[in-house]
């Protein structure tokens, strides 16, 4: 959430970032309008407060009857417009809330200004694209050929968009998991959380999920609990409502969970295969660290998920996002994309993001140093990464003439010794 202070004394430049990110419609206007009334109000309220509690430091020094119930009297209606402007001011306040929480973040100065991803930058390309002497295959001809991938099962289980991994396939994606984990854990330096699937409405707010994209989220309506999107969600919210000491920070955590999403399909497009569904696993990393290193700590973020890519020996490239393209949340974003040998194209794993304090305001997640004031963390993110895309790219790029598949040497660890599926 952006600072309330900083749309109401920065009006043309709050303005000018909505223009950058394409958020014509964010209510800017509808803001100032809530808070100028809001304060108006306060205003009101304090004053009659004032007065009031003047008038009642005095009522006892009457000495006049007549005159003391007269004051007693205008005290009361006093009280009663106190009563009715708290009464407008409570609604007014969840208003205000509800439009702030309506407004994307505001791109950091570092973004390249463009209407949508054909102004995306390509900051590097890391490895070499796999060559082949014949015609590689694509994933979903390839993985029910080795009987690893079972779509017809997964959508008479489940319907459209679902699939399952069998045997080998099964046991891939599990070591993909395992090894991410142990890479960020043993090699880098984050401790793992295992989080609840499913999350309390506010965490979601926290998040910037809630209330702009409920459309594309599962619930369950008697508890009203949402099943997670990402680990994102509940790692964040571990520090929800709390004031860090300076000397935790930085914290990193990798999480891994399913996630569920209602993806919203376009006709024709990410429609075949495993690149795209309602239920995928993912191995999230999570910072929150002081605002002073949080352009530092991206940098490191970035690099700790391009160590998967690279351990794997996949061929990848980074892509910085521009102002038209990036999330409702980021301030500043990074995707990384693995080669596909068998789709001929680029999937994204990873989105590395700085939401900088917006996420930390909408979560109230603060820290403090010694004799200091509380101030918001900054809270970053990115997938260290995404199944199965990454799965894809191992299945694809590894595939061998005769139509099997190699394991990286990387994961054989993880598949008990086996060196081909």
């Amino acid at each position: 959430m952006i600072d309330l202070a900083m749309i109401r004394d920065n009006t043309e430049t709050v303005r000018e970032a909505m223009r950058a990110v394409g958020a014509l419609d964010a209510p800017i206007d509808e803001v100032l309008a809530l808070d100028a009334r809001r304060r108006e109000l306060l205003v009101s309220v304090e004053t009659l407060r004032a007065e009031r509690n003047r008038v009642s430091k005095l009522i006892p020094k009457v000495k006049d009857q007549a005159e003391r119930a007269q004051l007693v009297t205008e005290m009361l209606g006093v009280g009663q417009r106190i009563d009715a402007l708290d009464a407008e001011l409570g609604p007014l306040e969840a208003e205000l809330q509800h439009a702030l929480l309506q407004i994307p973040n505001m791109p950091d100065p570092a973004v390249p200004v463009g209407p949508d991803e054909s102004a995306n930058i390509v900051v590097r390309q890391e490895g070499v694209l796999p060559t082949y002497a014949f015609q590689p295959q694509a994933h979903w001809d390839l993985g029910p050929a080795l009987d690893i991938i079972d779509f017809d099962r997964g959508v008479k289980i489940s319907g459209s968009r679902f699939y399952l991994l069998k045997g080998q396939g099964a046991r891939l994606q599990r070591a993909l998991i395992s090894y991410m984990l142990d890479l960020h854990t043993l090699k880098q330096d984050y401790v793992e959380v295992y989080p609840p699937y499913m999350v309390r409405r506010e965490c979601l707010v926290g998040t910037a999920q809630l209330p702009k994209f409920a459309d594309n989220l599962y619930m369950d309506q008697a508890d009203d609990l949402w099943l997670v999107p990402t680990a994102e969600v509940p790692v964040t919210n571990m520090y929800r409502d709390e004031i860090l000491d300076a000397a935790q920070l930085p914290i990193h955590h990798v999480a891994y969970t399913a996630c569920f999403r209602r993806e919203q399909m376009s006709a024709g497009r990410d429609t075949r295969g495993i690149k795209r569904g309602h239920q995928f696993d993912k191995v999230e990393l999570v910072k929150f660290v002081e605002p002073s290193q949080s352009a530092a700590e991206l940098e490191s973020l970035i690099a700790d998920a391009e160590a998967v890519l690279r351990g794997l020996e996949l061929p990848y490239r980074v892509i910085q996002m521009c102002t038209g393209d990036l999330s409702f949340s980021a301030a500043i974003k990074y995707d990384l994309e693995v080669w596909a040998a068998g789709c001929q194209e680029w999937l994204e794993v990873s989105s590395c993001s700085n939401f900088k304090d917006f996420q930390a305001r909408r979560a109230n997640i603060r820290y403090r140093s010694a004799g200091g004031r509380p101030e918001f963390v900054h809270t970053l993110n990115g997938s260290g990464l995404a199944l199965p895309r990454t799965l894809i790219a191992v299945i694809e790029n590894y595939q061998t003439a005769d139509g099997h598949v190699t394991i990286p040497d990387a994961l054989r660890p993880y598949m008990g010794g086996v060196s081909q599926i």
